[in-house]
């Protein structure tokens, strides 16, 4: 675009203005000022580069200025005007575009996520944004410590990050309900690792949940959908980590997909614990960190801060209430399902 000759169209006037404020020393009018606004914004329009405009202006002055009689002061007072009216005017026309653009991105992205349109349409309006939903995609989710928008510094400092990293992929770097969102190609295995540790940079230690590649017009949703799962489930269950990939979690999903019977598990193989002293949770936080640390006792010791005689009487205590032996293997799985379910399902607080 900067190098296309500019038409005169975006000069008019110019040189008659400049020869007038030489000849009379007098400042723009109003008018005129208002004019060059006006040039200014249809030059963005067409999209001119503002560099080739004002050299335009320049040579245009330069070409004129033998035949401009008067004062040098006042020619380069009425430039100094007439080209700071016009980079104004260019100015509030790309900011107009910028606003334009960022609305119909997150137009775009609220009816790609919540199926608002018709899917051919929505897969034109998806080749002006990179995406192609016929093909796999897949998404990351970024949660920070704060709530990110389009305008935000943080998603300009990532998706500049990606595209000096990998160029031109097809990548959409956007926001939804105060998350970073990044939308690939399938196929691309090594942009969303890298989007993961540049949010998790750009947001002071946030986290980051990738869901897996999915197939068709639905697939950023059902990816999208997966790496929210990801993000609840590691708040519940306390996992470690920044980075959560879905395709790692999914026993998870299998056992909620009954509530009830979850539920059941629960309070038949935990609801002794409640009669405790001091309640179940001191003892749910006993078999997860037993769990947790390979049935080390020792290790869960250490983690929870206990003497390892505290450990051990905690445990041959679950043993007596719920008949279930932790250390026993035929018991293990059935606790340990039920602990995750536990904490899926917040019992106790919550109830069921």
């Amino acid at each position: 675009m900067t190098d296309r000759e500019i038409p005169e169209q975006y000069l008019d006037g110019y040189t008659r203005i400049l020869g007038e404020a030489s000849a009379t020393g007098r400042r723009l009018t109003r008018q005129e000022i208002e004019s060059r606004r006006t040039l200014g914004e249809q030059a963005a329009d067409a999209g001119h580069g503002l560099r080739a405009l004002v050299g335009a202006h320049l040579a245009a002055a330069r070409s004129a200025w033998p035949g401009t009689a008067g004062s040098a002061d006042s020619t380069l007072a009425a430039m100094h005007q007439a080209i700071d009216a016009f980079a104004e005017g260019y100015e509030r026309a790309q900011r107009l575009a910028v606003r334009q653009e960022e609305a119909a991105r997150r137009e775009f992205i609220d009816d790609l996520l919540y199926g608002r349109s018709d899917l051919g349409r929505l897969a034109e309006r998806a080749e002006r944004f990179g995406l192609r939903l016929s093909h796999a995609h897949a998404v990351a989710v970024a949660q920070g410590p704060n709530a990110y928008h389009e305008s935000d510094a943080v998603p300009r400092q990532v998706e500049r990050a990606l595209i000096a990293r990998f160029g031109d992929r097809s990548v959409l770097v956007t926001t939804k309900d105060g998350r970073l969102l990044c939308i690939v190609p399938g196929h691309e295995d090594e942009i969303l690792p890298y989007f993961a540790k540049q949010a998790y940079a750009a947001t002071d230690g946030g986290r980051v949940a990738i869901g897996r590649a999915q197939p068709g017009p639905g697939g950023v949703v059902q990816s999208y959908e997966e790496a929210l799962n990801a993000l609840e489930l590691a708040e519940r269950l306390g996992l470690d980590g920044p980075v959560l990939h879905a395709a790692d979690l999914l026993v998870y999903p299998v056992l909620t997909r009954d509530r009830q019977a979850m539920a059941d598990l629960v309070v038949n193989t935990l609801g002794p614990l409640t009669s405790a002293r001091g309640g179940a949770p001191p003892l749910l936080d006993t078999l997860t960190a037993y769990f947790d640390s390979g049935c080390v006792a020792a290790e869960a010791a250490r983690r929870l801060s206990l003497s390892v005689r505290a450990m051990t009487y905690r445990l041959e205590r679950i043993h007596q209430l719920t008949g279930a032996d932790p250390s026993d293997p035929a018991h293990r799985y059935m606790l340990q399902t039920a602990v995750i379910g536990a904490r899926l399902l917040d019992w106790p607080a919550r109830g069921i």
